[in-house]
């Protein structure tokens, strides 16, 4: 894979993966609960998780898609959302004492997992090869046009 889009979009696709395998376990855990147990989410909290579930939904194809600039910064602010909510509300509370891991241990597994692979986007499009070039085009030194001065002109690489 050396198309740092193609890159992105499959790293988003693996981690869309964990994202919904470890929301299927999480439910197989919850419909094993008595009734009186089971957690009722309000239509605020579903809302927010379906933005949450868009977002690498969306970077699947905006990864293939978006002009190298855009790409990259998209690729870097959605990474650095769904990493910081993912760790916050996963490994936060139990370290604060603010509560118990979401559920299983295996979720805790798929979280880390989400985790490392929403840093590793981030880092990949933070160190994207070639994308200071694109940005920012290079000067070069070239021969003097017909007609004008001795001195070398700078010109676009573009």
């Amino acid at each position: 894979m050396h198309d740092m889009k193609e890159r992105l979009s499959v790293l988003w696709i693996f981690a869309l993966l964990n994202y919904l395998y470890a929301d299927v376990i999480a439910l197989w855990a919850i419909l094993g609960l008595p009734p009186a147990e089971t957690p009722h989410l309000g239509q605020l909290v579903l809302a927010g998780s379906a933005v949450l579930m868009e977002i690498p939904i969306a970077m699947i194809l905006a990864s293939r898609l978006l002009p190298l600039r855009a790409n990259r910064l998209a690729n870097i602010i959605a990474g650095s959302i769904v990493t910081l909510v993912n760790g916050f509300l996963t490994f936060i509370p139990p370290l604060v004492g603010w509560g118990r891991p979401p559920a299983l241990p295996e979720y805790l597994f798929f979280a880390t997992i989400e985790t490392v692979c929403t840093v590793a986007i981030v880092w990949q499009a933070w160190t994207w090869p070639g994308a200071n070039a694109e940005v920012a085009p290079k000067l070069i030194v070239g021969q003097p046009a017909a007609g004008s001065s001795s001195h070398p002109q700078a010109v676009s690489c573009e």
